[in-house]
């Protein structure tokens, strides 16, 4: 299990998880992940918690991932760590804003991510991991016992795939490295919904149900030899 301290604050229209996420319940320092709304309310929660945030991560950008991204930044000065396919859209937010949202700001991220690297933030240790699908740049930031995963599994549910770019067999694979390469106790923080963990969902989630049987198949039998 995760020993992080991890807050959620639900905001915007949409319901979107944002995460202020410290190494544990005394640190002083923090990283912020998918603020999509309520600027102020963000900024007042860092304020509360006397933190000072080192990085905004961001998942993706669908805009009720990123709408307090540029308010945020500006007022705390934290380095934005974007997926760098989708980099383009947060550059230029209202163009990808459906209507009735928003406005929203655009801003230049200090950081492109596309999966792979290392990062060390806040004396936590992130691996970045692409998992597209939901959206074509999408990743997971991997902390120790803890997924941040933005839109791409829920619990009882999967992100949706009907948006530009979005790919069921793509998702499907990337839930399916989620799974194969962390614990079951892995706690899982959610872009949507409630926290959950990844043995529950690969147990109960109906959309895990290839996943759940391809997992549950014993291994092939490996080549016979014959005996000398």
């Amino acid at each position: 299990m995760s020993a992080l301290d991890v807050r959620s604050f639900t905001v915007g229209p949409v319901q979107e998880n944002c995460y202020i996420v410290r190494a544990h319940p005394q640190a002083s320092a923090a990283v912020i992940v998918d603020p999509g709304d309520e600027a102020e309310r963000l900024l007042d929660a860092v304020d509360s918690l006397g933190v000072t945030l080192q990085a905004i991560l961001l998942t993706h950008t669908h805009f009720d991932h990123i709408g307090a991204v540029a308010p945020v930044a500006r007022a705390t000065g934290a380095p934005v760590y974007c997926p760098r396919i989708e980099q383009p859209v947060l550059a230029d937010v209202m163009r990808w804003v459906p209507p009735g949202f928003g406005p929203f700001e655009s801003h230049d991220a200090e950081h492109l991510v596309a999966g792979g690297e290392r990062l060390t933030l806040a004396g936590i240790d992130l691996d970045v991991i692409f998992t597209p699908g939901h959206s074509p740049g999408h990743v997971t930031y991997a902390a120790p016992g803890a997924l941040l995963s933005g839109d791409v599994l829920f619990q009882g549910s999967v992100g949706r795939v009907d948006l530009p770019g979005g790919d069921w067999a793509t998702l499907e694979r990337s839930i399916e490295g989620l799974v194969t390469d962390h614990p079951a106790d892995t706690v899982v923080y959610p872009g949507h919904m409630g926290v959950t963990t990844l043995g529950r969902e690969l147990a109960t989630n109906p959309f895990l149900s290839e996943i759940r049987a391809r997992s549950a198949s014993p291994a092939p039998a490996g080549p016979a030899h014959a005996e000398r």
